[in-house]
This record gives C-alpha cells, sequence and structure tokens, in this order.
C-alpha cells in the first residue's frame, strides 16, 4: 500500500511538472486605454512584456500610463489565475480519484 501512495505521489509530481512547464508556454495578453498599454503573461503569472504606444510617454500623460499599466496587468493576471487554477484543480481531482477519495 505505501509502495502504491510513493508511486502515485512520483506521478502527481510529475503531472505538476507538466502542468507548470505548460502554464510557462500559455501566453495571456490584455491591454488597456484602447491598446496604448499591452501587457503578456504567461499561465505561471509572470510578466513577460509590456507595450506602451509612444504617445502615452509624454509627461502629463504619466497618470494616465500609470493606471492603464495597474489595469492591463490585472487583467492579464486574472485571466492566468482562472488558467493557472483550473490545470492545478485537474491535477488535484486526477490524485483524489487516483487514491479512491
Amino acid at each position: 500500500m505505501l509502495g502504491n501512495m510513493m508511486e502515485k505521489l512520483q506521478e502527481m509530481q510529475q503531472k505538476m511538472k507538466e502542468s507548470k512547464e505548460r502554464l510557462d508556454r500559455l501566453r495571456i495578453e490584455a491591454e488597456a486605454g484602447n491598446n496604448a498599454v499591452k501587457v503578456v503573461v504567461n499561465g505561471n503569472r509572470d510578466l513577460k512584456s509590456i507595450e506602451i504606444e509612444p504617445s502615452m510617454c509624454l509627461p502629463e500623460r504619466r497618470e494616465e500610463l500609470e493606471d492603464f499599466i495597474v489595469i492591463a496587468l490585472n487583467r492579464a493576471l486574472k485571466q492566468a489565475e482562472a488558467s493557472w487554477e483550473t490545470e492545478m484543480r485537474g491535477n488535484a481531482g486526477g490524485l483524489l480519484s487516483n487514491m479512491g477519495v
């Protein structure tokens, strides 16, 4: 029985590693201000890039730019969080069913 549990644990660790790799490859884009700011995050919620429209780089638009960055980033992270939860929920469900729970 203990050997079976260890085998299932190793299987779960492998699935988690594969999930992390899939989430690393996933790209989620979000924007704010009619594409004035675009951000890209991965499924592990790591920021990969920020694009800023040159017209936003004026001193008088600084506050607006800051707001757009926050909005775009929050949108992307919210989507990434949902993707991450879905991926992890699938792993947890598989583990529980394999254990007979």
